[in-house]
């Protein structure tokens, strides 16, 4: 069965942001999506997210993500949340999306703030209220002000947490102040979305992870999380720190090229990229081997 949602967890704590795997000739590569889906499940992962920046989504269609959505709710069952990442610069294709991930079983919404066009914060608030209004599915905001260009202000989140339906924050935007302010006006379940960060944010009050570094770590993300709640901290913060080379390999370029690549060292399904991704260089594969390999990952 799928963990528990309550108010304070709606989508458990840890999730892992997946990638869309593609097969050599650069299509949807479903099998490899239901077997990466399942491995992370059984990892320890709570959730996947499905369809976000790590899923490529600004490269994959609409009948791509309705497919991944199924197939990957079809691989894990009731055994992880499902949340399809619907969120794009336009509110009407957000809706659209929305639906469609409804129609397909997802159990959750991940809506990630319109970027390149920088709306305003009434924008913000009416573009995420139109998505929320749109299905039956509780609703996670994304706010990636480095990536949207438009962060969204404590006073908007808390006036959209007014909104039944939305539910929970993915806060990468990396300010712990303005985090504790927006977590305790808002009382969202609020979940580290830069894994850097994810220890520091515990601190002032998120209840879990939305993870890039999960899909090879997540055993290890548990571990972290458990020692903080259980009040061993000095634990936790061991984990972080042995994770640190790990945090730093993996971000060196972008999030989803490094991912990819150490997929493949490992066998797990993963693929191509899609331009204008592009994969590592050699010398930039054996950097990721060395950082990989210091945060104690086996390849």
């Amino acid at each position: 069965m799928a963990p528990t949602s309550t108010p304070q967890t709606p989508f458990g704590r840890v999730l892992t942001a997946m990638v869309t795997p593609f097969t050599a000739d650069g299509a949807l590569d479903v099998d490899g999506a239901q077997r990466l889906a399942a491995h992370l499940v059984d990892a320890g992962n709570d959730g996947l997210v499905v369809n976000g920046t790590t899923g490529e989504s600004p490269t994959t269609s609409d009948a791509e993500k309705e497919q991944l959505v199924r197939a990957v709710r079809e691989a894990v069952g009731d055994r992880a949340f499902v949340v399809a990442g619907v969120g794009t610069n336009d509110t009407r294709h957000s809706v659209e999306l929305a639906r469609q991930a409804e129609k397909a079983g997802a159990h959750g919404l991940l809506t990630v703030t319109p970027y390149y066009s920088k709306p305003t914060q009434e924008g913000l608030y009416r573009h995420f209220t139109a998505i929320a209004d749109s299905t039956g599915l509780p609703v996670m905001l994304y706010d990636i002000p480095g990536r949207s260009g438009v962060p969204i202000q404590t006073e908007t989140i808390v006036r959209l947490a007014q909104h039944p339906r939305i539910v929970a924050n993915k806060d990468a935007k990396g300010d712990l102040g303005r985090a504790s302010w927006a977590i305790a006006r808002s009382g969202l379940a609020w979940y580290s979305g830069d894994d850097m960060l994810n220890l520091p944010l515990l601190s002032v009050g998120a209840v879990g992870f939305v993870s890039v570094v999960g899909h090879l770590v997540s055993p290890e993300l548990r571990d972290l999380l458990h020692a903080y709640l259980a009040g061993d901290v000095a634990k936790a913060a061991e984990l972080h720190q042995r994770l640190l080379p790990v945090y730093t390999g993996m971000f060196r370029t972008q999030g989803v090229i490094t991912t990819k690549a150490a997929l493949a060292l490992r066998g797990l399904p993963g693929g191509p990229l899609r331009l204008p991704l592009v994969e590592l260089s050699p010398e930039e594969t054996e950097q990721l081997k060395k950082d990989l390999a210091a945060g104690g990952v086996q390849l």
